[in-house]
């Protein structure tokens, strides 16, 4: 063997290992503007309960910055009376393009009409946490047991009227054995953040869905709850069928499950959810 031929082995095994890393590499997917899509020069409405609201507000942001395109948001709940829920929204006739909520709430506004059949595209998956006002004692819920005793102690708790709200009023109370004790010293609040409730000192304990809670001020996060008595919401997207712009809808639900996005929506307590193949 000659004495440079170990090398040019080595720099070609180098190479080929290099080539297939490469391969495996997911491609960037390349960046819409309103040259390759003209949807994007028109703006696009969209409206998101509040497990979605934060990773929203750091989100759109960085699309528009890309795209050049106008995200115009607002805000309501999955389900429930408020004038502002987005059930209620949708039956009144509202310009939107594309709705953020629970998966099972989406699906009942594609029963009602509301929502295009086969538009869903799930984004996230969310768990319950709960959280008392700063400089309050911090409880310690790690088990069933020790949950149950802060709840049975809490003066006053408040909770969602959205998805974890009814969890909470049909499965996690129930399966404590102390329904009968704390659902009377329980608030559901209709229109208005649950941290925002325990921030005011309106009531001792919140709970409600992770990313809802994180970004509220006055509110020490205590955790999740634990996994026997957890439920894992799903947020999902869908077009509305009256939407002004669906294609525009189509091209900011696609940034949002793109690898850039996950990060960013990581740091709101949230796990995004990977596109289907």
């Amino acid at each position: 063997m000659k004495p440079w031929q170990p090398f040019l082995r080595r720099r070609t095994l180098l190479l080929a290992t290099a080539a297939i890393l490469a391969g495996c590499a997911a491609p960037r997917a390349p960046v819409e503007t309103a040259a390759s899509n003209p949807a994007l020069a028109q703006p696009i409405r969209l409206v998101t309960s509040g497990g979605f609201a934060e990773a929203h507000r750091r989100l759109f942001p960085l699309f528009e910055q890309q795209t050049g395109a106008k995200v115009e948001s607002a805000y309501g709940s999955s389900m429930g009376a408020s004038a502002t829920s987005i059930p209620h929204r949708l039956e009144r006739g509202e310009p939107i393009d594309v709705v953020v909520l629970e998966r099972g709430a989406l699906d009942k506004l594609v029963a009602a009409g509301l929502v295009v059949p086969g538009s869903q595209v799930d984004l996230v998956r969310s768990s319950i946490g709960l959280a008392v006002r700063a400089g309050a004692p911090v409880p310690d819920i790690s088990t069933e047991a020790k949950l149950r005793r802060v709840l049975l102690d809490a003066p006053s708790i408040a909770y969602s009227a959205s998805a974890s709200g009814v969890f909470y009023e049909t499965t996690i109370l129930k399966k404590l054995g102390i329904e009968a004790q704390v659902l009377p010293k329980s608030k559901k609040i209709v229109g208005d953040r649950v941290g925002t409730i325990v921030a005011r000192g309106d009531a001792a304990v919140g709970m409600q869905q992770v990313s809802e809670l994180l970004p509220i001020e006055g509110i020490t996060y205590v955790g999740r709850l634990p996994d026997s008595v957890q439920s894992y919401a799903v947020f999902s997207a869908g077009i509305t069928t009256k939407a002004q712009n669906p294609e525009g809808a189509k091209a900011l639900l696609r940034f949002y499950q793109s690898a850039q996005a996950r990060p960013v929506i990581e740091k709101t307590g949230l796990e995004a959810v990977p596109p289907a193949r």
